[in-house]
């Protein structure tokens, strides 16, 4: 971010150097200075390089296949980028041929698993290309003390969120994890989203997931992220639902608990019995 020299008469400039908002601009006469119009214009740029960049696919199968993951690749209703942005029912569900191609690995596969984990471009594979990897090696680490049987990941193109119910419901799945890339923002081209379903099942409306946003290396952690997942998959777990319904109370690391002290649980919501 840009150094910029503290000026007692405008506080603006200090506040700017915390965030990445459009703030503390200056103005040349009635408009914008030419550096603040130039930084903009590149900013929208870079948010619509987001939404129509192609999902390689290719490559992210390959390292997932470097770890020993095996993947599926899949293509919504959508057939190409122009549809999908125009149709966004076609991306919430599969073509037919992806869907027989699930059936048929149910059929080789009997049984059901307890978690498939979904990723699909969404509206920016820019996020998906940058924080799928690091954020599954954090949330495989966090996840190894629990046996939960997991599906090959399975990779969508054209993809919304609500597609993963569709998949959950052809492979038997107790839950699904989608992760997606969001809407691109100004200043967040990148931002990955999760959304987490329990019983999933075509039909479902959002009021039956659970959303997890804004994770990139400027928002939330990897670690963090996977984190609350994982307190959201266990209490689905014990309490057999998710959505509305399944709050986001896991317990998060404090300054105060790093150094030895009993802070715990949401920091918005304070300490126990306070």
């Amino acid at each position: 971010m840009e150094k910029l020299p503290f000026d007692p008469h405008n506080p603006w400039l200090e506040l700017r150097r915390l965030t990445p908002a459009r703030i503390a601009l200056g103005r040349t006469g009635t408009s914008i200075p030419t550096r603040a119009q130039l930084d903009f214009q590149y900013a929208h740029a870079q948010a619509r390089d987001a939404v129509h960049l192609p999902f390689d696919h290719a490559s992210l199968s390959a390292q997932l296949a470097e770890r020993d993951r095996q993947c599926l690749l899949l293509h919504s209703a959508a057939t190409d980028r122009n549809t999908y942005l125009q149709r966004p029912d076609l991306g919430r569900k599969l073509s037919d041929a992806s869907a027989q191609t699930l059936r048929e690995y149910a059929a080789a596969h009997p049984g059901g698993v307890d978690l498939v984990i979904v990723v699909a471009d969404g509206l920016s594979a820019l996020a998906v290309h940058r924080h799928t990897l690091p954020f599954l090696t954090r949330f495989e680490e966090q996840m190894a003390g629990d046996s939960w049987t997991v599906a090959p990941v399975v990779l969508v193109e054209q993809g919304r969120v609500a597609v993963a119910d569709e998949i959950g419901e052809l492979l038997g799945a107790k839950m699904t994890v989608i992760l997606i890339g969001e809407r691109p923002g100004l200043s967040s081209p990148d931002s990955l989203g999760l959304y987490f379903t329990y019983n999933p099942k075509v039909g479902l409306t959002d009021a039956y997931r659970n959303c997890i946003s804004n994770v990139r290396l400027e928002g939330l952690s990897y670690g963090m992220a996977a984190h609350r997942l994982l307190y959201l998959m266990r209490e689905a777990c014990r309490r057999q639902l998710s959505g509305v319904n399944l709050k986001d109370e896991a317990q998060v690391q404090t300054l105060e608990s790093d150094t030895g002290g009993d802070m715990k649980g949401n920091f918005l919501l304070g300490p126990p019995n306070a």
